[in-house]
């Protein structure tokens, strides 16, 4: 039995698969996770597993996009650690059996919320949240990437140099329009980086509340989700992208900005930054610099959204829809840009 069409999924392929892997039933039950715009996703009941399978999108990609390999990796490295991940079980490299690579993780229990604002949970269980939030972001980086077989997972040095040239030709490679404000952001970017201080750890790449999953009761992180983006970068590249809901409006992907995010007992992003370098290995401090990369990154990943939803491979029917944000993400940047230039401030 499943909730998947026969275009999402072949569910007969994937019985096959999984019965060499461990005993089953005839078929397993699939179910789509919806509200994602990275791999396609299912919850798959196998007897009496319950799993969970990501694999990448069909259709034409960006060069390097949608990585589930590296996923797969990166999730099994950090297994036996204190950073709080699924257990994987199988990668399938070979397309022949479900059209694109993919691979099987067991499911947690869990709450996953798409609003930053965290609806449905008290001001005191939203402080509480935010600051697990920052305290798991500083147990990722503390990992030594060579001490769980990474320390080839990426180039260490130069980090936003080479981000800033790779998501800029990923941007110049889109089949849409061109956006002003992301045009300011390639010639910004490059002029006003710090001086590279060396700094290296396990960046995850989209660290936000929609890819954690908390307790079932507990304001606490059980899960840190959707590793596609992640490589060896500078801690303050995931820093800076934690703090883009202070910098946008809900309608933007669920931030805070012009909501009465205090009252409802979410920390400032100053109280949320002090809570990660805490418990952090020493780093420099969070600037406008990292945020307006954050948000610039953000913008071109919405532009390969929009593409992906003209070429009609979006992974989610809103794509049409969100591919709009490319342009609203960069325009926040330059705000960013702006105000840290007008009151000469450095922290977020």
């Amino acid at each position: 039995m499943s909730d998947a069409t026969a275009s999402d999924i072949d569910a007969d392929a994937l019985a096959r698969w999984l019965s060499e892997r461990q005993p089953g039933p005839a078929a397993p039950h699939l179910a789509r996770i919806g509200g994602g715009q990275s791999n396609p996703t299912w919850f798959v009941d196998w007897g009496e597993a319950r799993f969970v399978l990501r694999k990448k999108p069909a259709g034409p990609i960006l060069p390097g996009a949608h990585a589930v390999e590296r996923e797969f990796r990166v999730l099994d490295a950090l297994r036996d650690t204190g950073v709080p991940v699924p257990r994987v079980r199988w990668l399938e490299e070979d397309p022949a059996v479900l059209g694109t690579p993919f691979y099987v993780m067991d499911r947690l229990e869990g709450r996953v919320f798409d609003d930053a604002r965290l609806p449905g949970v008290t001001p005191g269980e939203r402080r509480e949240m935010y600051l697990d939030m920052a305290r798991t972001l500083a147990r990722l980086h503390a990992v030594r990437p060579d001490a769980v077989g990474l320390e080839d997972y990426g180039k260490p040095g130069n980090y936003f140099a080479r981000q800033i040239a790779r998501w800029t030709k990923q941007y110049e490679a889109s089949t849409g329009p061109r956006i002003a404000a992301l045009d300011r952001l390639v010639d910004w970017l490059p002029r006003h980086m710090p001086e590279d201080d060396g700094a290296v750890a396990i960046a995850h790449g989209d660290f936000r509340i929609g890819n954690l999953m908390f307790h079932p009761t507990e304001p606490r992180v059980i899960g840190v989700l959707d590793w596609e983006l992640s490589t060896l970068g500078h801690p303050l590249a995931d820093l800076g992208f934690c703090v883009i809901p202070w910098h946008s409006a809900p309608e933007e992907y669920g931030g805070l900005l012009g909501t009465d995010w205090a009252a409802a007992g979410i920390p400032a992003p100053e109280t949320f930054v002090a809570e990660y370098h805490a418990h952090a290995r020493p780093t420099a401090e969070l600037r406008p610099f990292h945020i307006a990369f954050a948000l610039f990154r953000f913008a071109v990943i919405f532009v390969g959204i929009a593409d992906r939803a003209r070429a009609g491979s979006a992974a989610s029917a809103e794509a049409a829809t969100l591919a709009p944000l490319a342009e609203r993400f960069a325009i926040r940047a330059t705000e960013v840009i702006d105000a840290g230039a007008a009151t000469g401030e450095a922290g977020p």
